[in-house]
């Protein structure tokens, strides 16, 4: 379970996508599903390829506020292709990634970034995460949650990310699943 009260972390913002279940994943890690526990997090930002409205159910059950950007397997068409979400001094950016050439290239989300005019872009679609500082801003990548194959690796590490924003500073826990142990990396970014 995450060990942590909303209070003393300020705003607590789950980041996850790419789940492809049923396709290319059956379902999310037991271990994950045991620190997801409804009431922890204020917010949910996805990154897309939930693929079935289960999944999205799911999400709402765990958080009150439940942001989805559209993957190129989503069936729900109702997702938009973008979002940008007002957390705390942070104006976030939600795009799942498909729309960026070459995948994950820095000047191309950087460009997007700026288009949206964000401090922090999220997106998702290399099933790898990254958490990255450039040019000023943070750029996110939650990975996959469900470690699903893509179209780049079929050596995928399930992941997701989890954000405490506190005035005008995010701490990011990337959490990783390797074998039956999960790993936590932590990195903080302030506003200029």
């Amino acid at each position: 379970e995450l060990k942590m009260s909303g209070n003393d972390f300020g705003e607590l913002v789950l980041v996850l996508g790419d789940y492809h279940i049923p396709h290319r994943a059956s379902s999310v890690p037991e271990k994950f599903q045991r620190m997801l526990v409804p009431n922890k997090m204020q917010h949910i930002l996805c990154t897309g390829n939930l693929v079935t409205k289960e999944q999205y159910d799911e999400l709402r059950g765990l958080a009150p506020n439940v942001h989805v950007v559209r993957g190129g397997f989503d069936d729900d068409t109702t997702f938009p292709d973008h979002k940008i979400v007002q957390i705390g001094q942070f104006k976030i950016g939600l795009i799942h990634g498909h729309q960026i050439v070459p995948w994950g290239d820095a000047h191309s989300l950087a460009m997007v970034q700026r288009q949206l005019d964000v401090d922090i872009l999220i997106t998702g679609h290399t099933h790898r995460n990254e958490v990255n500082e450039y040019e000023g801003k943070w750029f996110i990548n939650p990975g996959s949650i469900t470690g699903a194959y893509s179209t780049l690796t079929t050596d995928v590490v399930p992941s997701f990310i989890l954000l405490a924003i506190q005035g005008s500073k995010v701490v990011t826990y990337v959490y990783e699943l390797h074998g039956d142990q999960v790993d936590v990396s932590k990195s903080e970014f302030s506003k200029a």
